[in-house]
């Protein structure tokens, strides 16, 4: 469709994450997998024991070959730690501010009912155990990292220096507003996604371990089922180690945190509480899936579910190639390796096609044409959300000079952008992003 510039007439950016992170973080859990299905260890601990299996391979890789710690973006000097008593007050202003902060979290955990019923339970469970420890850890942990960062004066200090303020009102405290903001949000989004993201990990790992291979083998419906299910396993476990990971020394901290209201929304309807996908947006109304479908179609049974199983693979290398660094609405570094080579967002274009495949909406066990016309609109209405999303994260993250370089090299060299700049050419939407650059992009001949 379009002439593709050549590598090295028009060189890729370096991702943020090597190939390699990834692959390490894979082996470990699937070693985890293998194991707990041999000694049939399906509860909720191993699958939180399969986070730990797939962290420690990624955090080692990225120490001793990526040698992420020695990075000018983690803000870290190890070579010359300041002396204690010039960082300690430092220190007890950002404890302060992390803890009020992280009490802040609780509160809103037990003011919310539905994080103590259902699947959250678990969660909650897990939070609470964690929690002294983490509180414990918490005073050595900043106290070594402040004598070692540039700056130890960031959004938790800030927030801390305010703290301390209002509760000495003729004690004059400097902060700086916009910090105290960044420093809220970036919590908000892992107290928000991480109490969900432990939520969900038992389910599919318990399934994926307790499935019996012997009785699917023939069954290219029940396989493909089961690969999908593996597919979303690895999805979770690499998201929840993103979530719990935000660590300088990891390089895997939190830049910044979508500052705009509509990159919020646009992503918390999405989720739960909030989910729209199961009321206004639901789609599912007088539906089946596809084998419903196709059934007694082997060979189209069979190709449909390939298909499936290659979009959910696609996901889940969507989540894989962030490492230790995946989280929604923050900026933690920019990925040009992997499928973001072929697209800003191949986890949503998988998601959404996969989703349109698998339900099928425009057609109704119903046969009512009004459920088929209403199930395709509203499917198309919640693909709209996910364009929506993708364009407040991008929003967000050309504020990143190495963001806007990529994006521009996506759109000279990547084929879905090329694609879609082919169709503006035909249609007249002139020029196409890219263009006048000194790489226009050409029409194959």
């Amino acid at each position: 469709m379009f002439a593709r510039q050549s590598d090295t007439q028009d060189p890729r950016s370096q991702s943020a994450v090597s190939g390699g992170v990834g692959v390490a973080g894979l082996t470990g859990l699937i070693l985890w997998i293998m194991i707990a299905r041999q000694y049939a260890m399906d509860g909720p601990y191993s699958a939180l024991a399969a986070c730990l299996a797939c962290a420690v391979p990624m955090v080692i890789w990225s120490l001793l070959y990526d040698k992420v710690h020695l990075r000018a973006s983690t803000g870290i000097d190890w070579h010359n730690p300041k002396p204690l008593k010039q960082t300690f007050d430092t220190s007890v202003a950002k404890l302060a501010g992390l803890w009020i902060t992280w009490a802040i979290i609780a509160a809103i955990y037990c003011v919310g009912r539905w994080y103590w019923t259902g699947q959250y339970q678990f969660s909650m469970t897990v939070m609470k155990a964690v929690a002294p420890f983490l509180l414990g850890l918490s005073v050595p942990y900043v106290m070594w990292m402040d004598r070692r960062i540039v700056e130890p004066r960031d959004g938790a200090w800030h927030f801390g220096q305010f703290v301390i303020a209002m509760g000495h009102r003729n004690l004059v405290r400097a902060y700086e507003p916009e910090q105290i903001y960044h420093h809220l949000r970036a919590w908000g989004v892992k107290g928000f996604f991480l109490a969900f993201m432990i939520s969900i990990l038992p389910g599919g790992f318990g399934e994926l371990i307790r499935l019996d291979i012997a009785q699917i083998i023939d069954d290219p419906v029940a396989i493909a089922r089961w690969l999908i299910i593996a597919m979303f396993v690895v999805d979770v476990q690499f998201a929840t180690v993103g979530y719990l990971l935000t660590m300088k020394p990891l390089d895997s901290h939190i830049r910044t945190a979508n500052p705009y209201l509509a990159g919020w929304v646009a992503a918390l309807i999405c989720y739960p509480p909030f989910i729209l996908m199961d009321g206004p947006l639901d789609y599912h109304v007088n539906t089946a899936d596809w084998a419903y479908w196709f059934a007694g179609h082997q060979t189209i049974l069979t190709i449909w579910g390939g298909m499936l199983v290659i979009l959910t693979a696609v996901y889940a290398w969507s989540t894989v190639a962030f490492g230790l660094r995946f989280s929604n609405l923050t900026h933690r570094g920019i990925l040009t390796h992997g499928p973001y080579r072929f697209t800003k967002h191949p986890a949503y274009v998988a998601k959404n096609i996969y989703w349109w495949l698998a339900t099928l909406p425009f057609l109704a066990t119903s046969n009512s044409l009004t459920d088929m016309v209403r199930n395709t609109v509203i499917m198309a209405v919640v693909s709209g959300v996910y364009f929506w999303r993708a364009k407040t994260e991008e929003k967000h993250l050309l504020s990143d000079p190495a963001y806007k370089q990529y994006a521009e090299w996506m759109d000279r060299n990547a084929p879905i952008p090329r694609a879609i700049n082919w169709l503006k050419v035909k249609i007249g939407w002139w020029p196409p992003v890219g263009a006048g650059k000194g790489q226009e992009i050409q029409p194959a001949e």
